[in-house]
């Protein structure tokens, strides 16, 4: 009797196994590949490639990547694992690699350019426009981490304007070279539209724009103030800087022009009728020709359609 409960016992250990893999099989699930695979942190769970994981999707199968960067599985790796777990993957599309990507939040090229510039503002006190060697040079750091990027050192050669920066996309991050060129600029005030000679300048004509500081001429006009009111003594065309001989005063009295001509002396004001020979503006001497004696007169642009006479200042 002892020999058969032995017996008995044993062959229930041996049976246990089995049964409890053929117990797996009718429970295992089946599972199927997202159409993008991300992981959020620094591991590879199954949850990051199957949506009906369930609790099995906990389970780690590797390190990911670092942020924005990714990692390559081999499928019969991921079925195995998943197996274990009681998931069944088919891969009936004969996937050959499955490729996860790490979660980032990226440093794009404007935000790392806004960086060096300002820290070639707080060191010199002038402002620099940065092109990266690279357009499409990013940083990227994981999407739970806290704090701005960090330029951990900086060369810049000031005559040739290149420079070579190492920065950290967060502060705890690991360092990356960053390469480019900083340039000395200057904003200088342009046209936003052409203007025909005689044209007005308003404020509404005038947006800012950058030149590298060695295109900026003596004669360049770089306030608005010196271009506001003032009128285009020739052809302007938009978006090119102004340099002094552009403009000019606009004209107050126009050549062939009928004006007042007002003479005043004391309490003694005398006003005869004259015709401009010249274009003037406000507060320039031009002549003029009294309609009454016919002689040629120097007056001074006083206001529209009117001039005023200094003193006897008959020419002829």
């Amino acid at each position: 009797m002892v020999r058969i409960l032995y017996a008995a016992v044993c062959a229930a250990a041996l049976a246990a196994p089995a049964l409890a893999q053929t117990s797996d099989a009718q429970t295992a699930r089946t599972v199927v590949l997202k159409e993008r695979l991300v992981s959020q942190d620094a591991v590879v769970t199954l949850s990051d490639l199957f949506d009906n994981a369930g609790e099995a999707g906990e389970a780690m199968l590797a390190r990911a990547g670092a942020p924005g960067e990714p990692v390559s599985l081999e499928p019969a790796y991921i079925q195995r694992e998943a197996a274990r777990y009681g998931l069944t993957w088919a891969n009936a599309g004969g996937v050959a690699r499955v490729t996860v990507e790490r979660a980032a939040r990226t440093v794009t090229p404007e935000a790392l350019a806004a960086i060096i510039e300002e820290t070639l503002f707080m060191d010199t006190g002038d402002t620099h426009q940065v092109t990266l060697s690279a357009a499409a040079q990013t940083l990227a750091a994981p999407v739970d981490s806290l704090g701005q990027p960090r330029l951990i050192s900086f060369d810049h050669d000031a005559r040739s304007g290149l420079f070579r920066a190492e920065m950290a996309a967060w502060p705890e991050g690991p360092a990356r070279m960053i390469s480019g060129r900083a340039v000395q600029v200057v904003d200088v005030p342009v046209l936003v539209r052409p203007l025909a000679r005689g044209d007005v300048i308003g404020e509404s004509d005038i947006e800012w724009t950058r030149l590298a500081s060695d295109r900026v001429r003596a004669d360049m006009l770089t306030r608005t103030e010196a271009m506001v009111g003032q009128a285009a003594r020739r052809s302007l065309r938009e978006g090119a800087p102004l340099r002094a001989m552009d403009v000019e005063a606009p004209v107050m009295i126009a050549r062939g022009e009928t004006v007042a001509l007002v003479y005043r002396s004391g309490p003694l004001i005398l006003t005869a009728r004259a015709r401009a020979l010249q274009d003037a503006a406000e507060g320039e001497l031009a002549r003029f020709v009294n309609l009454q004696s016919n002689r040629t007169i120097e007056a001074i642009a006083d206001a529209p359609g009117r001039a005023r006479i200094a003193g006897p200042t008959y020419t002829h």
